[in-house]
C-alpha cells in the first residue's frame, strides 16, 4: 500500500529535476461561476503534461550505478511517454517506449525529437501497456508503468502535497482520470492530510473504463473506449490495477464529460486566457461549468494536465 510518507519521499526525490509548477486563481473563471477558481497549472511541466512526476520517481528509485546499467521500457498514448523520454534524456539513460499506433500526432513528433526508440503496438493504450509489461518480464528490462505503480502513483501525488503548500483552503479538487495514477495520487495526499475536501474524478463519456467500473464494483476489461478529444484519458485499465481500489476509497464524485464540453473548454481557454489545454485537461473545466450554481461560494482546485493537442483536432474545434 501507499502512504502519505511515500509521496513525501517522491517530492524530495524529483524536487531537483521539476518544476512546482503554479497554482494560480483565475480572475475570469471565478466572476463567471461565482466561486473562487485557482488552476494547477501541470501543463508548464517538464515534459508538457505532470507525467513527468511518477516517471521520473519511478525511474530514480533505481540507485545510481545500477541506474546506468538498466533498460527502461514504457507504454503510452502520449504523455506518459513523452514524460519517459525527458526523464531518459536528461537523467541519460537507455530505453524505449511503445505507442498505440492512433497516438497523437504532436505527441509522437515530440517523442522523435528525443531520440528515444519507439515502436506502434496495439489499437488501444491497453493493448500497449500489456505488451510492454510482457517485453519487460520477458527481457528482464524495468517497466515504467503510467499508473499501475506504487512508485508512479506518488509521483503524482507531489501534485496535490503542492496544491496544499500553495493554497491551504481548497473545497473542491477536480481532475481528469484516465488509469487513475494521478486522482489515486492526490486523493490519497488529500484524504490524509484534509480529509473534508471533495474529490472529483472526470471522464470522457466516450471512454468511461474507469467510471463503469466504480460503478460496477470491478475493473471492465471490455473494449469501450470510443474516439475522444480527451485522447490522454482514453482506453481501459489493466485488471490488477491498484489504482481502481484507491479511486473508490479517495474519490468522492465522478462524471462523464460530453465531447462538445471538451471542445468548449478547449477553446474558452484560447479566448480568454491564450492557453493551450489538450482535451484531458478540459474535462474538470466542463465539469465545473455544468455545476457552477452548486459551486457558488467555494473555493475550487482544478489540475490542468497537459497541453499536446493534435493541430488537426484543434482546427476542427476552432472551425467548428
Amino acid at each position: 500500500m501507499i502512504s502519505f510518507t511515500d509521496i513525501e519521499a517522491a517530492a524530495e526525490r524529483i524536487s531537483n529535476h521539476l518544476y512546482q509548477t503554479p497554482f494560480e486563481f483565475d480572475p475570469v473563471l471565478s466572476e463567471e461561476w461565482g466561486c473562487s477558481v485557482y488552476l494547477k497549472l501541470e501543463l508548464q511541466q517538464f515534459s508538457g503534461s505532470f507525467k513527468a512526476r511518477g516517471a521520473f520517481n519511478r525511474i530514480l528509485c533505481v540507485p545510481p550505478g545500477q541506474r546506468e546499467q538498466t533498460f527502461f521500457v514504457a507504454a503510452s498514448t502520449g504523455n506518459h511517454a513523452a514524460a519517459f523520454c525527458t526523464a531518459l534524456q536528461r537523467l541519460s539513460l537507455r530505453g524505449k517506449v511503445f505507442l498505440p499506433k492512433h497516438v497523437s500526432p504532436s505527441k509522437l513528433a515530440f517523442i522523435r525529437s528525443m531520440k528515444v526508440p519507439f515502436e506502434l503496438y496495439g489499437e488501444n493504450s491497453l493493448q500497449t501497456e500489456l505488451h510492454a509489461r510482457k517485453v519487460s518480464e520477458d527481457s528482464g528490462c524495468t517497466l515504467v508503468h503510467p499508473y499501475n505503480d506504487p512508485l508512479i502513483i506518488s509521483g503524482q501525488g507531489t501534485v496535490g502535497l503542492e496544491m496544499m503548500a500553495q493554497q491551504n483552503e481548497i473545497d473542491l479538487v477536480v481532475l481528469p482520470v484516465g488509469g487513475g495514477g494521478l486522482i489515486a495520487g492526490v486523493g490519497l495526499a488529500y484524504k490524509t492530510q484534509k480529509p473534508q475536501v471533495h474529490i472529483v474524478g472526470c471522464q470522457p463519456q466516450q471512454s468511461p473504463e474507469m467510471v463503469f467500473s466504480i460503478r460496477k464494483g470491478s475493473i471492465i476489461t471490455d473494449e469501450i473506449s470510443k474516439p475522444t478529444l480527451s485522447d490522454g484519458t482514453a482506453g481501459g485499465l489493466e485488471s490488477n490495477s491498484m489504482t481502481f481500489e484507491m479511486c473508490q476509497n479517495y474519490v468522492d464524485e465522478w462524471h462523464l464529460i460530453e465531447e462538445d464540453a471538451i471542445a468548449y473548454e478547449i477553446l474558452a481557454m484560447l479566448k480568454n486566457r491564450q492557453m493551450l489545454i489538450e482535451g484531458a485537461a478540459a474535462l474538470p473545466l466542463a465539469y465545473c461549468r455544468a455545476h457552477r450554481h452548486q459551486l457558488k461560494g467555494k473555493k475550487i482546485g482544478l489540475v490542468l494536465t497537459g497541453k499536446r493537442i493534435a493541430w488537426p483536432m484543434l482546427q476542427c474545434i476552432i472551425n467548428d
